[in-house]
């Protein structure tokens, strides 16, 4: 179990982003935290020892970038695991046979595929809604409810859930609201500052930013549950290498400047391609034909890089992917590199066909993860790539 500093909220974010969690070197006084690449540490006699003991319950480098994300988050306690879907099936092993949990119909194909095709084995039950309406979410309780899980903005369909609402509901229902908040990252939305209980990402995307590594973080402020969920970390063994960990801690540093030229591009990119296709085949909320647009303005500070825009065909969205040169045609997302994929042959490749017809993925759907390259260069290969349409 871990803990931000005290007296990280007197700092910003971009300081904290930089600072929070770590320590100079005692040894050396380097000031990157070394990576503490063991599995054992020695103790000093039976039963005593410096708080470290094995590898897999804590290790120094790890604490370090879990304070880190922590703070950023406005929580007091981080857990780092070893992928954003460790981390899920982690939190998960919070609750038991017979336990229901509300979800977001329109998520990662791959938390889908966990509840879907995994988790309901063992006895867990969900019901999957459409989350941008809170009386939905509240209709789907039952008596069994323990958790509500929203996306927000959703993959790849960037659909917005009221995250107050979402708390609201849960507190009346003595439920957990857990919320995926990997699209926009702590500098564009804390999901803890409006009533969630647990807040998650996949560190492989904005918080490292550099696709080379693969990662996931829970944040969270109640200390009971962090027990439970530190008692996980060290039972199930989900766990990040050190190195991992710190190329991660890495990341953060330059989480804020990142994120501020994602949204940069990604808000040009968006009013480009609208006005190439129209309104209605592009999803991105930052624009205000979002039929949402309000309500992101409202709970985040910014719309970030991710983009979905659907072409007529599957041929044509074929084209387009074919035509890139500097986006580069691959899964993941959140990396300074611009990335294009197909989201109903990629990311949502497990979600039954006709559940993708009917949520609106579609074979013409393609998702951009714009980066941070000049913004001139990204608009002069979609020029190319869409020419015709």
């Amino acid at each position: 179990m871990t803990r931000a500093f005290d007296d990280d909220a007197t700092y910003g974010f971009s300081t904290r982003g930089i600072h929070a969690g770590q320590r100079p070197d005692p040894t050396t006084g380097a000031i990157m935290p070394p990576i503490v690449q063991t599995s054992t540490f020695v103790q000093q006699a039976l039963g005593v020892n410096t708080g470290y003991e094995y590898a897999r319950g804590k290790n120094p480098t790890r604490e370090a970038f879990e304070r880190n994300v922590a703070s950023l988050e406005g929580a007091r306690h981080g857990f780092a695991f070893s992928s954003g879907m460790g981390c899920l099936t982690s939190l998960m092993l919070l609750f038991k046979s017979g336990d229901h949990i509300v979800c977001g119909e329109n998520v990662y194909g791959g938390t889908y595929r966990l509840f879907d095709k995994v988790l309901k084995k063992f006895g867990l039950t969900f019901s999957f809604v459409d989350t941008r309406d809170p009386q939905r979410i509240e209709d789907a309780c039952t008596a069994k409810t323990v958790a509500i899980l929203v996306e927000t903005p959703t993959n790849p369909l960037m659909r917005i859930t009221d995250i107050a609402a979402a708390a609201a509901i849960a507190k009346r229902k003595q439920a957990m609201l857990i919320v995926d908040n990997t699209f926009a990252s702590p500098v564009l939305q804390r999901p803890l500052e409006s009533g969630a209980d647990v807040v998650y990402h996949s560190t492989t995307k904005y918080l490292n930013g550099h696709s080379d590594m693969i990662g996931g973080i829970a944040v969270l402020n109640d200390d009971d549950l962090a027990a439970r969920v530190q008692f996980l970390v060290n039972a199930a063994g989900a766990i990040p290498g050190p190195f991992d960990s710190w190329l991660a801690m890495r990341g953060t540093k330059t989480l804020a400047l990142r994120m501020r030229q994602h949204d940069a591009n990604g808000r040009i990119i968006a009013a480009w391609l609208e006005q190439r296709l129209g309104a209605e085949r592009v999803f991105y909320a930052g624009l205000a034909s979002h039929p949402q647009h309000a309500l992101a303005a409202r709970q985040m500070s910014g719309f970030g890089g991710m983009i979905s825009v659907e072409m007529l065909s599957k041929e044509d969205a074929n084209t387009v992917l074919q035509r890139v040169r500097v986006f580069a045609l691959a899964e993941s997302l959140g990396g300074v590199e611009s990335l294009i994929s197909h989201p109903a042959s990629m990311t949502h490749a497990s979600v039954e066909v006709d559940r993708r017809a009917a949520l609106g993925v579609t074979e013409g759907l393609i998702r951009l993860s714009v980066g941070v390259e000049d913004v001139e260069d990204l608009l002069a290969d979609l020029e190319q790539a869409f020419k015709g349409f």
